[in-house]
């Protein structure tokens, strides 16, 4: 991924048995510095909507957007993901996986809760909604029938409910390629240094490194 290419660096004092002394230094990317999107971008309108396709990769969504791949971390900051194992979508075999793994085989189709489903009157008109949490025994008047009842639940097994959080994954948002130019300016403006007692250059400062030693 380009996007630490992208990031300035820190200068730590080496402590390694390769260091030559007081004023030997290792170079190294500083990963506490993240881009985000700029404020005055955040409307719908600098972003589209996109749908990850099974097994597509965050390069293979910055070629298809952008015709570059090494545009994936663009992909991924403009979403909103910072944590990729977390946060991006699995694929089939892995979402398969992760179920099994977590809930064990006979547990993977087990209830994990109960749903309502959606309830109308005999006018089409909407007198309970689907998806809201209830209880196995939930029941509530039936609308066309005095006195009657009627059970609107139905039941979410834990490979449904990973499912569906997975699916959800799939959903992001990217920003146009229209604005690509202003993005990578506006990433790499926030990725130098202004002048301070640290400064080694735009793109590099430096900092303290202290050893721990045993008495």
């Amino acid at each position: 991924m380009t996007y630490f290419r992208e990031l300035p660096n820190i200068q730590y004092e080496n402590f390694l048995s390769t260091s030559t002394g007081s004023q030997s230094y290792l170079t190294l990317k500083n990963i506490f510095l993240r881009g985000k999107v700029r404020t005055d971008l955040m409307g719908v309108y600098a972003f589209d909507k996109y749908e990850i396709a099974e097994d597509e990769r965050p390069d293979q969504i910055a070629r298809k957007i952008y015709g570059n791949s090494t545009y994936d971390w663009v992909v991924l900051i403009s979403a909103n993901i910072l944590n990729y194992q977390d946060q991006y979508p699995l694929t089939s075999q892995l979402l398969y996986n992760y179920v099994i793994n977590k809930y064990g085989q006979s547990g993977a189709y087990d209830t994990h809760h109960y749903e309502s489903t959606e309830v109308r009157d005999s006018m089409d008109r909407l007198i309970y909604p689907a998806g809201l949490y209830v209880a196995e025994d939930f029941t509530i008047p039936n609308p066309d029938l005095i006195g009657g009842i009627i059970r609107p639940v139905t039941t979410i097994t834990n490979f449904e409910y990973e499912t569906r959080k997975n699916d959800a994954k799939k959903e992001i948002n990217v920003i146009k390629r229209s604005y690509l130019n202003q993005f990578v300016t506006d990433m790499r403006q926030i990725s130098t240094y202004g002048f301070n007692s640290e400064y080694v250059n735009a793109t590099t400062i430096r900092a303290s490194n202290s050893k721990t030693k045993s008495p």
